[in-house]
């Protein structure tokens, strides 16, 4: 505890978990009185070289002044953070501010000096890298914004480590002493530093799951059955390549073995490294196993056992108990509650899960929060590769479970990098961290495509985590502007995943159909045009059709500049027999073969023969009847490829000729909406090579903006402005509100309309009427004084009082189409701009279009032509055609209006009606507030408990 003396309460906010370079995980936390002990034991364990470079002479202990300045801080002028593990300083940080002289100082000076040391064994990992980054977000929280390190030249470590952190900095020489002198605004190299320290770190986290040179399975049962004594038999059949040990605590003294695997009492019986530890022990018995596990210095955990969060508020505690324990001995944990892991690479050959049979190897990556859902996606994709569409297999797959630590985030790390996987494929309950994921799924989806099916689960039980408050489907579209495939089920899920494994991206939408069934064609063709592709015109071959037909007529599609992509439909001919299908598979494979770069799908009406001779035509997996020369007899067109006993995958050598293979669908709806999916990603592709520009306005005034909404915030933490504050902030971004003059008797209204101008318009603005011209609350087109007190009479009869109604005057403004913009901060997912047509569009049937802010012009030209009802901007039945360019400068505006100012938490412009010239808003609020905090722009963490 802090003495009485501290002029701050101790900064519990600032404690936080990271994961380092290689991984591991530490924890970071302010130093304390208390901590007095940790600290002369850690530097005892520091090299005089380090304690050289740190004091700059030698000094080979601390004194008792030393230890207590080091751990006496009033967390303001004086600020010292420790990194731990296992609850051992492992490095430290502090600053200690000074004025314009270098002498300590208190505010509002605002430049502090900083030191680190770390102790040699964890140089090297990034600890101090972490740690500046945490030391630099606490020193602007207290008014800081400059850094200043004095460092000897051979220091050369410490020097890489401010230069590399990405901040504008200055560095001179004197008196045989490097100065750097830094400013500790975030700028966007420092924040592109962050993002790929972090993206190697969390990578390298699951990489070292994934990866395990050893595994220990806690929990083995000594007689068959159990979980523990299944994921071992798991891991044996699987074939792993690294050192097994099954661990029972129960184990009869004397027993050395389980299954001819060496047996333990204790993970810290076992003599050698552990990497990996896969728990399989009730719920009550896990804290121990974790102790054991973190004092062998085991690396990761697989937790398999229930009875976490769950179970409720209880287990919701054991569960963050759990992860608490773990990360102080910087273990990293899928689970509690998981499915497992398995990993197909021939290198480790890992099937840590309770799955009983590895999966084909593959390139798709797989990853489910549900185990259900795990099993289910495991069992298709192998039902899939083996009989229907070939040998389409997976590289990676994670049930995450409880994900209480590891998440889909940490995967998406791992897979961006891993060259083993082509496709990645998700299924989330929920998106605990919508901000990141889409920053990630971002990144990702410019390399390698992100299939995600979204459950409406809430976000994860334990989880210290800020809930997202926009809709379902407004996340769904903020996933899609991020370049994620969105699929609605695991079929579709599948669908699509095998496509992409398989084919390559198609150059545009138009959909060449041919194939021996006229009807299927007609199917398949009108599926095209509900899914939004341009299909051509189907060529039926007729049912007498040879594979030689089919060759020829596919080649030609493909060889047309007019297409895009060919769907191939096929149904069995009479007393066809299995040797047609193989002809037939062989003749699309070769004639696809001609044009690599167009993708072709098959839809078959049960004919699981051709689908499985498409498999064969192309496989790589070993063929049954195989020689040790390399020769084989051609396998049988109906029956899936059988592994060879004798040989494993690896052994074999790929065959000279590895075609591609062609994927085939049960029905056309299926290959269709797989079809569209890739298109659309593959459409984003090309827009997110050039992504556009966020325009600078001249006119935009954003320091005056700035100075109103200090104003305007200092009456109070949140408040809806009026509508004279309204439109004075907004025109500071150039956006121009007609004013609306209230009207609170007739005599006001016709004031009110002489000072506007004839025609004029009234409306009720009372809540229940607001925007109703279809109740009669909104009267247009009045011309004269008469028109005028006539409407209001009328307006008033009808509906109330004036007190009731509060009416408005607003002169009218030139004929168009009403739309509505709005754009709010979330404090999950960040500022949203949102768009659609006012009225019963987007209000009964939801058509709006969202992305995230702040938006380039190219997104903006895609926002206006994402809803459904965007035809109706467009001249849609002969009407005339109105000004989307001074739309999407509206759009732009605002988007800008909510970026530079983030108090700024919720804008409405409600109508902005868009006329074939220009555009009027005729309606506004404006919501201010202090800011959400924004975990992106801090320090890396891992999520808290």
């Amino acid at each position: 505890m802090q003495t009485s003396s501290d002029r701050h309460e101790y900064p519990a906010h600032w404690e936080a978990d990271v994961v380092l370079r290689d991984g591991g995980t530490a924890r970071i936390r302010p130093i304390t009185v208390d901590d007095a002990d940790r600290l002369v034991s850690f530097y005892e364990q520091v090299s005089d070289e380090s304690k050289y470079y740190r004091f700059f002479a030698p000094y080979p202990r601390l004194s008792a002044k030393d230890v207590h300045r080091f751990t006496h801080h009033d967390f303001v002028d004086r600020v010292g953070l420790a990194a731990t593990i296992g609850g051992e300083f492992i490095a430290t940080v502090r600053y200690d501010r000074i004025g314009p002289d270098g002498v300590p100082a208190s505010a509002p000076a605002d430049e502090a000096e900083v030191a680190f040391l770390v102790q040699d064994a964890h140089q090297g990992r990034g600890v101090a890298s972490a740690l500046l980054e945490h030391i630099a977000a606490v020193a602007r929280e207290r008014g800081i914004r400059r850094f200043a390190a004095e460092v000897l030249p051979a220091n050369n470590k410490m020097i890489k480590v401010f230069t590399d952190a990405g901040y504008t900095q200055k560095r001179s020489f004197e008196d045989g002493v490097v100065r750097l002198e830094f400013d500790l605004e975030p700028t966007d190299r420092s924040l592109a530093v962050q993002y790929a320290r972090e993206q190697r770190a969390e990578g390298r986290s699951v990489q070292r799951l994934l990866m395990p040179g050893s595994v220990a399975v806690v929990g083995t049962g000594r007689t068959p059955g159990g979980v523990g004594r299944s994921v071992l038999a798991n891991l044996r059949g699987a074939g792993f390549t690294g050192r097994l040990h099954a661990v029972n605590r129960s184990l009869p003294e004397g027993q050395k073995e389980i299954d001819g695997v060496p047996a333990h009492r204790s993970v810290r019986d076992i003599d050698g490294p552990v990497d990996l530890a896969v728990v399989a022990v009730p719920a009550e018995h896990v804290p121990q196993v974790v102790e054991e596990c973190g004092r062998h210095g085991v690396q990761g955990l697989v937790v398999l056992s229930a009875g976490y969060a769950e179970g409720g508020p209880e287990g919701r505690e054991r569960q963050r108990e759990l992860v608490r324990h773990a990360r102080a001995y910087g273990m990293r944990i899928i689970g509690p509650n998981a499915f497992g892991i398995i990993n197909t690479s021939a290198q480790v050959r890992l099937n840590a899960s309770l799955a009983p049979e590895m999966p084909r190897p593959g390139r798709i990556g797989l990853f489910s929060q549900s185990g259900a859902i795990g099993i289910a996606l495991l069992s298709r994709l192998h039902r899939r590769g083996g009989g229907v569409t070939g040998v389409t297999g997976v590289s990676t797959f994670v049930s995450a479970g409880n994900r209480a630590d590891v998440s889909g985030n940490d995967v998406l790390q791992y897979w961006y990098d891993d060259p083993d996987t082509d496709v990645a494929l998700m299924y989330l309950e929920s998106i605990g961290n919508p901000r990141k994921f889409t920053r990630l799924a971002r990144r990702t989806a410019a390399a390698k495509p992100l299939v995600v099916v979204q459950g409406a689960g809430s976000a994860p039980q334990g989880h210290a985590v800020r809930a997202t408050r926009l809709p379902h489907a407004t996340v769904s579209a903020l996933l899609r502007q991020a370049g994620v495939i969105r699929v609605e089920t695991i079929t579709e899920l599948v669908d699509t995943g095998l496509l992409l494994a398989r084919q390559p991206l198609p150059g545009g939408a138009r959909v060449a159909i041919l194939g021996n069934s006229e009807s299927l064609g007609l199917l398949t063709y009108d599926a095209c045009l509900s899914e939004g592709l341009r299909p051509l015109p189907p060529l039926d071959l007729t049912t007498a059709a040879s594979p030689a037909d089919f060759h020829g007529a596919l080649a030609r599609a493909l060889a047309d500049d007019a297409c895009d992509a060919v769907v191939v439909t096929a149904i069995p001919a009479v007393g066809e027999g299995s040797a047609g299908d193989g002809e037939l598979a062989e003749a699309l494979r070769t004639a696809a073969e001609r044009a690599p770069g167009k993708p072709v799908l098959v839809v078959h009406v049960e004919l699981g023969g051709l689908a499985e001779a498409l498999s064969a035509a192309a496989s790589t997996a070993p063929q049954a009847g195989s020689t040790t020369s390399g020769a084989a007899v051609r396998p049988h067109p109906l029956r899936p490829l059988d592994r060879l006993a004798t040989k494993t995958t690896d052994e074999v050598p790929a065959p000279q000729n590895c075609s591609r293979l062609i994927p085939a669908y049960p029905a056309a709806e299926r290959a269709v909406r797989a079809l569209s999916e890739v298109v659309r990603y593959a459409q984003w592709r090309r827009d997110a090579a050039e992504p556009g520009r966020v325009p600078a306005y001249e006119d935009i005034d954003e320091k005056g903006a700035a100075a109103l909404i200090h104003g305007l915030l200092a009456r109070g933490q949140g408040l809806t402005l009026g509508t004279e504050e309204t439109c004075e902030l907004l025109g500071t971004y150039g956006v121009r509100v007609h004013r609306a003059l209230s009207a609170p008797a007739p005599d006001d209204a016709v004031r009110a309309a002489r000072d506007l101008g004839y025609p004029v318009a009234l409306k009720a603005t009372a809540p229940h009427l607001r925007h109703r011209a279809d109740l009669g609350g909104v009267r247009l087109d009045l011309a004269d004084e008469e028109q005028l007190r006539r409407a209001y009479a009328e307006l008033t009869e009808l509906f109330g009082t004036p007190e009731e109604l509060r009416p408005v005057v607003q002169r009218m403004a030139p004929r168009g189409v009403d739309t509505v913009v709005r754009a709010v901060i979330d404090p999950a997912a960040g500022a949203v701009l949102s768009f659609g047509l006012a009225g019963a569009a987007s209000q009964l049937l939801g058509d709006m279009a969202h992305r995230l802010v702040p938006v380039t012009d190219r997104e903006a030209t895609s926002l206006v032509r994402s809803i459904r009802t965007a035809p109706l901007l467009f001249g849609w039945r002969g009407s005339t055609p109105v000004d989307t360019p001074a739309l999407e400068e509206l759009l732009l505006r605002v988007s800008r209006l909510v970026d530079d100012h983030p108090e700024v938490v919720a804008v409405t412009l409600e109508p902005v009606v868009v006329a074939p010239r220009g555009l009027s808003v005729l309606g506004a609020s404006v919501r201010l507030a202090p800011p959400p905090a924004r975990d992106d722009l801090g320090p890396r963490t891992l999520p808290a408990y």
